[in-house]
């Protein structure tokens, strides 16, 4: 939701072609390759864990309350999805058709608990 003085975010599209058009221009593409992407991704997903780590459930769902751990947070988010963003790119996949599809997928593979699809007796607890 946007107000009159706040701008409406920018779209993926747009965040991508700037993420490419930084890299490029510190000249990065050689080292953005599939596999380092994938490492960097993994490493910013442990950092955002990291803030997690010893918080019970209840301290975790207020992480955001507390500026110090909410400028974190959102800064770490924003690392993994930046990575992520980038590993597409290289790739060529789109993420949004990518995860469209990954949820009809698990829709057919998670029926929901009383609609008579579900094959398993657990609705496939044991693989979420």
């Amino acid at each position: 939701m946007t107000t009159a003085d706040t701008p409406p975010p920018p779209d993926l599209a747009a965040l991508r072609r700037r993420l490419a058009d930084f890299a490029a221009a510190r000249r990065w593409e050689p080292y953005h390759t599939p596999k380092n992407l994938a490492a960097a991704l993994s490493v910013e997903a442990s950092e955002l864990l990291e803030i997690f780590q010893w918080l019970t459930p209840e301290e975790s769902l207020r992480v955001l309350d507390e500026p110090g751990s909410a400028h974190r947070v959102r800064d770490e988010v924003a690392d993994v999805l930046a990575y992520l963003l980038q590993f597409c790119e290289v790739l060529g996949i789109d993420p949004l058709a990518a995860l469209d599809a990954k949820i009809t997928r698990n829709e057919a593979r998670f029926p929901v608990p009383g609609s008579g699809a579900e094959a398993g007796g657990d609705g496939g607890a044991a693989k979420r």
